[in-house]
C-alpha cells in the first residue's frame, strides 16, 4: 500500500509533485536481476517519487508556467496489491457520511460475491450498498511511453489516446488501432507530449493539445493537419468541443482557457484578473452540454465558470484545499464534477446556470457558491487526477494516483466499486457519452477499456 502524504497541498508542494523525474528505471545496484514484463506488457516497477500528472482527460503532466515543461509526465510507483485501503467515504447534505469502503480490504480474503478477478486486473464491490454494477476488461493497449490522455469520438465507436510525439485512434469494438497522428515537422531534439486529444462531433476532426504550445487540427481520414491555433503561452493540458462542433475550449498553464473558432481559427481567452497573482494555471476544461458555459479546475483549487458568448467569468467554486485536476458537467447541465490533489470528489449544484442542453443561459454574475458543493467525495489516500460522468448521469467516476478507478453512485455519492489493473496512476479517464464503457490511460503505457453493465 502506497504511503499516504499528510497535510494541505500548497502551490509549491504541487510544482515538485509534478515535476517529473523520469520513466521506468532500472533496479539499484547488488538488487535482482531485473524482472520481466508482467500481464500488462509492462515492467512491475518504477521510479519512486514519480510525480502525479493532472487530468480531465488527459492534460498530462502540469509543471506550471516555466515549468520542465520538455520531460515526460509521470506518475506513481508502482507497487504490489495484496492489500486495498479504499477508505473512501460521503459527506455533505446530499450523500451519508459513512458511504465508502471499510479500510485495508485484503483481495485475498474478500468474499467471491464482492469480487471479480483477470489475468491482470480485479473489481471489489462494496459490501455496504446493494451491488448494481457488473465490470470486464475488454481491450488492453500497448503504447510506447505514458499515456497522457485518452477520448471517446461522440458517437463512441472510437477512442483517441495521446502519448509522447503521437496520436493513436482506436476501433472500441476491436481494440485494433486504426490511425497513427505524427507532426513530422515538430522538432525532434526534446520529447512533445501530447497532452490532451477531443473529436469533433462529426468525427471528421481530431484536436490536439501539446507541450509546445499548440493546438493542432487533424483531417483524421488523410492523417495530416488541417489547421494549427497558436496563442497559448504554455503547455496546452485540456481540450473540449462544443456539441455544434463550432468551437474548441482548450486549457493551459499560462493560467488562461481560450475559445476557439475552429473554422476561423480566432479565439476569446478566458482569464480571471482577480487571481493573477496566484498559480491559476489551468488543468481542465469542460463545456456545458448547451454550449453557453465553459468550466476550468486550476492549480489554485478554484473552479471557474465563465459565460461563453461574453467571455465573462459567472462563478469561483471555492471548496478544494488543492489544485483541481479534473472537471467534468453532469448530461444534464446540473451538476458539475470536481476532483484535485486534496484527495477529494466534489458535486456542485449549477443548475441555476440553466447548462442543460437547450437550455437557455442566466446571469448570476459575482456570486460565489460555496453553499452550491451538496455532495463532497472524501477519504481518498491519494491524489484524484482524473473525473468523468456516465452517459446516463448514474455513475461518477475518477482515477487516482493509487492506480485505482472508483464508481460512485451520482446520487448519493455512495461507493459502488473499486477497479484496479494498472501499475501506475491512472492519469486520465473518460466514459463513452453513448454507452456503458470505460477507457483509462496511465503511467505504465497502457490504455485499458472496460464495459460495465447494472448488475
Amino acid at each position: 500500500m502506497e504511503a499516504e502524504s499528510d497535510g494541505e497541498v500548497n502551490y509549491q508542494d504541487a510544482y515538485q509533485i509534478l515535476t517529473p523525474v523520469s520513466l521506468i528505471g532500472p533496479p539499484s545496484e547488488g538488487s535482482a536481476p531485473p524482472p520481466k514484463p508482467d500481464a500488462f506488457g509492462t515492467l512491475p516497477f518504477s521510479v519512486p517519487g514519480e510525480p502525479v500528472v493532472p487530468s480531465h482527460t488527459g492534460p498530462g503532466l502540469h509543471t506550471g508556467p516555466g515549468g520542465l515543461s520538455g520531460l515526460p509526465p509521470l506518475a506513481a510507483p508502482s507497487l504490489g496489491h495484496p492489500t486495498v485501503d479504499f477508505g473512501v467515504g460521503a459527506t455533505g447534505p446530499v450523500a451519508g457520511s459513512d458511504q465508502g469502503f471499510p479500510g485495508g480490504l485484503d483481495i485475498h480474503t474478500i468474499p467471491p460475491e464482492l469480487k471479480k478477478e483477470g489475468t491482470d486486473w480485479f473489481a471489489i464491490f462494496s459490501p455496504k450498498v446493494k451491488r448494481q454494477l457488473d465490470v470486464a476488461l475488454v481491450h488492453t493497449l500497448i503504447h510506447e511511453s505514458v499515456v497522457c490522455c485518452v477520448r471517446f469520438s461522440a458517437d463512441g465507436r472510437y477512442l483517441a489516446t495521446g502519448c509522447n510525439r503521437t496520436t493513436q485512434i482506436y476501433d472500441v469494438r476491436t481494440g485494433r488501432k486504426i490511425c497513427v497522428l505524427v507532426d513530422e515537422a515538430a522538432g525532434k531534439a526534446s520529447n512533445l507530449y501530447i497532452r490532451s486529444v477531443c473529436f469533433t462531433p462529426d468525427g471528421k476532426f481530431l484536436a490536439t493539445g501539446a507541450d509546445d504550445k499548440r493546438i493542432r487540427i487533424w483531417n483524421i481520414a488523410k492523417k495530416h493537419i488541417h489547421k494549427v491555433f497558436n496563442g497559448h503561452h504554455d503547455i496546452v493540458y485540456s481540450l473540449d468541443c462544443s456539441t455544434d462542433g463550432r468551437f474548441i475550449v482548450s486549457g493551459s498553464g499560462d493560467k488562461t482557457a481560450r475559445i476557439w473558432d475552429i473554422v476561423y481559427g480566432a479565439s476569446k481567452v478566458l482569464t480571471d484578473h482577480s487571481s493573477l497573482g496566484q498559480d491559476s494555471s489551468v488543468t481542465s476544461v469542460a463545456m456545458s452540454p448547451n454550449d453557453q458555459y465553459v468550466a476550468a479546475g486550476s492549480l489554485d483549487a478554484v473552479v471557474r465558470i465563465w459565460d461563453v458568448r461574453t467571455g465573462q467569468i459567472l462563478e469561483r467554486l471555492y471548496g478544494h484545499g488543492g489544485g483541481v485536476c479534473g472537471v467534468a458537467f453532469t448530461p444534464d447541465g446540473k451538476g458539475l464534477i470536481s476532483g484535485g490533489l486534496d484527495k477529494t470528489l466534489k458535486f456542485w449544484d449549477v443548475s441555476a446556470l440553466g447548462g442543460g442542453p437547450g437550455a437557455v443561459a442566466k446571469s448570476y454574475f459575482g456570486r460565489q457558491w460555496e453553499d452550491k458543493c451538496t455532495m463532497n467525495f472524501t477519504g481518498y489516500r491519494d491524489y484524484v487526477l482524473g473525473v468523468a460522468v456516465s452517459h446516463d448521469g448514474q455513475w461518477v467516476v475518477s482515477g487516482s494516483r493509487n492506480r485505482g478507478v472508483q464508481f460512485f453512485d451520482a446520487k448519493n455519492a455512495a461507493v459502488q466499486c473499486m477497479l484496479q489493473g494498472h501499475m501506475n496512476s491512472v492519469i486520465s479517464i473518460d466514459m463513452s457519452p453513448v454507452s456503458s464503457i470505460l477507457a483509462t490511460g496511465s503511467g505504465d503505457s497502457l490504455v485499458k477499456i472496460c464495459v460495465y453493465t447494472h448488475s
